[in-house]
């Protein structure tokens, strides 16, 4: 089945999309983006990450594409096309087609729209079961990583060191104190049974799915602070796990070369990745109100 994209006002086959070789967003990575789960046909959290998407273009002085309703229109329109039950969706919004120079262009540009969809949502069950295994990493991203721009590329590599290391993710960390994962937040469980995870800052791109998560285990009873924590903590804790909008909750049980706890997956964050679950099997046709 081809993969049917949105560009600019046109559906296109994937394989025929193509966007202007001076938009800013190939040129000067000047775009932010979303990545969004598709569940049962459903979005996953749509108003927070079109809250989020509306956030970043304020903080780049970028104007939007399209209003929330007609972007919500357009969203569903790709999932309908591609027939995607269980996937994802990218939307990318670049400041638009002008010739190159550094100063923003004129405000008659047009911002760049562009949305693709993925097929596939997220690791196994079989893989959550497990737990996975984390590199530590200096973090070296710009200091504005709350705002999802394009501009990936010390997330990539990153990413990349991981993979080479056969690890799923990159614990990032500034002098020891951990920020984030390379697409991921990052959790721990403290030997008193205190979820921890770094505050919304500068420093962290404020998960969508780490804000549900949040909801979901305070709603639980589960004792939390938001607050930066260690490596040295990190590696004492009772239990570490991610959440991303791909990756759900997911218990990590090694990090570098040194296990976390006795090596298998903490009881919270299972606990955690079924509520999650639970939550997204409960959509209805009515996620799609933003």
């Amino acid at each position: 089945m081809s993969h049917i994209a949105y560009v600019n006002g046109r559906y296109l086959p994937q394989q025929a999309a193509r966007v202007h070789i001076e938009d800013r967003g190939y040129q000067f990575a000047d775009g932010v983006y979303e990545v969004m789960c598709i569940w049962n046909g459903y979005p996953v959290d749509l108003a927070g990450h079109m809250q989020r998407l509306n956030r970043s273009l304020k903080e780049l002085q970028m104007a939007s594409p399209a209003s929330d309703g007609a972007l919500t229109l357009i969203l569903r329109e790709v999932v309908r096309r591609n027939r995607l039950e269980m996937g994802t969706v990218y939307i990318q919004v670049n400041r638009g087609v002008a010739p190159r120079a550094h100063a923003f262009p004129s405000a008659k540009v047009r911002p760049s729209l562009v949305v693709t969809a993925k097929h596939g949502a997220g690791p196994s069950e079989t893989v959550a079961q497990a737990g996975v295994k984390v590199i530590t990493l200096p973090d070296i991203r710009w200091e504005r990583v709350d705002i999802k721009s394009v501009g990936l590329l010390p997330n990539a590599l990153a990413k990349q060191s991981a993979s080479e290391a056969k690890a799923f993710e990159a614990l990032l960390h500034v002098d020891g104190t951990v920020t984030e994962a390379s697409s991921s937040n990052a959790w721990i469980v403290t030997p008193d049974k205190t979820i921890v995870t770094h505050p919304p800052t500068n420093a962290i791109l404020a998960g969508i799915t780490r804000a549900t998560v949040l909801k979901i285990a305070r709603k639980a009873g589960y004792s939390i602070e938001e607050r930066p924590f260690t490596l040295t903590e990190a590696l004492k804790a009772k239990e570490v796990f991610l959440t991303g909008t791909t990756t759900f909750v997911m218990p990590v049980v090694q990090i570098d070369e040194r296990p976390v706890a006795n090596g298998t997956p903490g009881t919270i964050a299972l606990d955690l990745r079924q509520r999650y679950r639970a939550y997204m099997d409960g959509l209805t046709d009515a996620a799609w109100n933003a």
